[in-house]
């Protein structure tokens, strides 16, 4: 008798979990957009151009999602969130995935009730500093103001380096971002201390004098920043995960927005499973088998997506270093599509 109780129990958790996992992907086609929570603005990444429309990593990765749901990339809705309304959004419901540079810790993955799915951009805490200020290295800055943003990593992982370094500072912690750029700009602190791809989007974009500021070379900590969806929803968890996954592997096999029909016609099964010719992953997914098709045509692979937002096709030109492939000496290493 315990035993069929068991059985049942068991039954009515498994469907419960079904139902679960195919909520959001649900929910999101009967909108007929994919809601991304991203920043309020940050240049690369997730921000508004001259005509308003959202550009950047970040919002590539939505447009991603959006290219294998619908075969559109421009069925997105940006939803922009500060640091204190991110994780807040996406448990509600208000967003159906968080597409802005968010770190992922193990905290985040496993008590708010969310959890990551993937990393599209390695990255570090790091310091920007004036150049009048004369200092060479981050140890340098003993008893200096620091600029900091509320609710973020950034604060406990500075308060753990100056301890472990024997460095003292007094913290200026501002609740959004762009007030704290602006109270950097004003000379209200001596050093801006946030992860090293935002110090470089904000001494190109933000800064009046960008070549007045450098950034210091200590990088203070391992910042993976992805993007993330609610628990207990797998079927839109693999969405996410392997839009993102076939942005990288497209570029590891040269797929990319110009020879993608071209390269339909190749040999190679891993581009035939990847584009849908040989069929299957789409069916995994619960999608069309031109799935990644969609995405790379529409949106690009990853390495494009790098390049004319953050890489040397872009104002930041941030190198690709941990954020290149695996065959080319970084961490990008995407997971088989088969």
């Amino acid at each position: 008798m315990n035993i069929a109780k068991g059985l049942v129990g068991a039954a009515l958790l498994m469907a419960a979990a079904q139902g679960a996992q195919a909520a959001t992907l649900d929910v999101v086609r009967q909108r007929g957009a994919v809601a991304c929570g991203t920043t309020t603005g940050f240049a690369g990444f997730s921000a508004p151009d001259a005509q308003g429309k959202w550009q950047g990593l970040d919002v590539d990765l939505c447009r991603a999602i959006a290219a294998a749901v619908f075969g559109d990339a421009d069925k997105i809705k940006v939803v922009p969130l500060n640091s204190q309304q991110r994780f807040t959004a996406l448990q509600s419901g208000e967003v159906d995935v968080l597409t802005r540079n968010t770190t992922v810790t193990q905290q985040r993955d496993t008590a708010l009730g969310i959890i990551h799915a993937g990393v599209n951009f390695y990255d570090g805490q790091g310091f920007l500093v004036p150049k009048s200020l004369g200092v060479k290295s981050a140890k340098e800055i003993n008893g200096a103001t620091i600029c900091l943003q509320t609710g973020t990593s950034n604060e406990n992982t500075l308060a753990d380096w100056a301890r472990a370094n024997n460095v003292s500072y007094k913290p200026v912690v501002i609740e959004t971002f762009n007030e704290v750029v602006n109270a950097f700009a004003a000379g209200r602190c001596d050093v801006f201390s946030t992860d090293a791809s935002g110090l470089a989007s904000i001494r190109i974009s933000k800064l009046q004098n960008p070549d007045d500021y450098v950034v210091l070379p200590e990088i203070i900590s391992k910042e993976p920043l992805g993007p993330f969806v609610r628990q207990g929803d797998d079927a839109w968890l693999n969405v996410v995960r392997w839009s993102l996954s076939a942005m990288i592997e497209a570029e590891e096999y040269g797929v990319s927005s110009k020879n993608v029909d071209e390269q339909a016609k190749s040999a190679n099964p891993n581009i035939k499973r990847i584009l849908g010719v040989i069929p299957g992953s789409g069916a995994n997914l619960g999608l069309d088998e031109k799935w990644a098709y969609n995405i790379i045509k529409q949106v690009g692979n990853y390495g494009e997506s790098f390049e004319r937002n953050v890489g040397q096709g872009s104002p930041l030109k941030i190198q690709r270093g941990l954020n290149a492939q695996w065959t080319q000496g970084g961490l990008m290493y995407a997971l088989p599509i088969r």
